[in-house]
């Protein structure tokens, strides 16, 4: 038997944001980043819609790209003194999984991070408040998920949070609020949203409902990824991006992901490198890797109109150039002396990460260090 994991209530298309105007409730704390929701007025008219509903609210700004455990303790304090009965993460995935992450030890102040990290530990949520995530990104799906990524900058680690508990009550995903979106921004996150679609169709974890809309997800950006990359107004593309990203974010919560965000999690955590940009870099080597013992990724090969592995990796690769984005760890600018120096501790990291377990092929450190080294020269794996 298989459980499904969804959000409660997800509203989609152009306009949807006006759903604000039906929820019922008291007061309301909207999260957000540092000036994107402000500059193109989203933030304004969701206050407003709120206003429409009678609920009081107020705004927790500042939210960085990778959100600190710092900002998710300063916010829960801010929540302790508001007592919201709605969260509302609004803005990129950072904004998101740093407001489900405030809602947490809102509702458990006595909770330790550290606790909080231990995969599926965190009590039953929703005694205090209820949450909203409105991604104005198509990349993480975290609308979706019961998944918040959290970054230690002591450490330099990024901890993927792990609960359904944080899966969102509600879901608003109108594409209308991506198109100020930057270009490496739509880029990056949309490949993100590819390498999330692909990760949940080969996970070892066997779901037809997942599997059904990683697929769809994963056609969806390829027909629309370049395009919106080159036109960002068009508004149906950006629809179904939107949609793409949070069909991918359904598909890894209940099939989960693998070792290309292992890696990936490990050089934005490390290198600060963006999080799709790092997925994109290491994606074409996992599917190298991980083709050895699956097929497949033969049968999304064939949904692209390709016969193999291999092919669909180049596909991959040929879609990474033709939006700008880079393909290698050393074209960021990590330097050799520091890659070397950091090489074994990475690959460890990588191993202890969650999505390793999920992956279809169970890599040795030795293995993940030669997969960083292949991503780091830009080459192709030989293993």
């Amino acid at each position: 038997m298989s459980k499904l994991y969804v959000t409660a209530e997800t509203y989609h298309g152009i306009g949807s944001l006006e759903e604000l105007k039906k929820i019922k409730g008291k007061k309301a704390i909207v999260v957000c980043g540092k000036g994107s929701v402000q500059r193109n007025g989203v933030l304004d008219r969701a206050l407003s819609y709120l206003k429409e509903a009678g609920i009081e609210s107020t705004v927790f700004a500042g939210v960085e790209d990778d959100p600190s455990v710092d900002t998710v303790m300063k916010g829960a304090e801010e929540f302790k003194a508001f007592q919201p009965d709605w969260v509302i993460g609004l803005g990129g995935c950072s904004c998101i999984d740093a407001a489900k992450m405030m809602w947490v030890f809102y509702e458990y102040p006595e909770l330790t991070f550290a606790e909080a990290a231990v995969p599926f530990s965190i009590p039953a949520l929703r005694d205090k408040a209820r949450f909203v995530a409105i991604p104005t990104t198509s990349g993480t799906g975290t609308e979706m998920t019961g998944l918040a990524v959290i970054t230690d900058r002591e450490k330099g680690v990024k901890y993927p949070v792990v609960s359904y508990e944080l899966t969102p009550d509600i879901a608003i995903i109108d594409g209308d609020l991506c198109k100020t979106m930057p270009k490496s921004v739509t880029a990056h996150t949309g490949l993100d949203a590819l390498t999330h679609c692909i990760e949940a169709y080969v996970s070892n974890i066997d779901d037809n409902y997942a599997d059904a809309l990683a697929k769809g997800g994963m056609e969806l950006i390829f027909d629309n990824l370049e395009n919106v990359v080159m036109n960002p107004t068009d508004l149906v593309a950006r629809q179904n991006m939107h949609d793409a990203s949070a069909m991918g974010g359904f598909a890894f919560t209940n099939s989960w992901l693998g070792i290309a965000h292992s890696l990936a999690h490990q050089l934005g955590g490390m290198y600060h490198i963006p999080h799709g940009c790092a997925n994109a870099i290491v994606l074409p080597n996992v599917i190298r890797f991980n083709s050895k013992v699956t097929n497949r990724y033969n049968k999304l090969a064939e949904a692209c109109g390709l016969n193999t592995a291999e092919e669909f990796a180049q596909k991959i690769e040929s879609l990474r150039f033709n939006i700008g984005v880079i393909d290698s760890v050393s074209a960021f600018g990590v330097d050799k002396a520091t890659w070397e120096k950091n090489l074994d501790y990475i690959a460890t990291n990588a191993l202890a990460d969650p999505c390793t377990g999920f992956n279809p092929r169970q890599p040795s450190k030795e293995e993940l260090a030669q997969l960083f080294q292949a991503c780091y020269d830009g080459a192709k794996i030989a293993i």
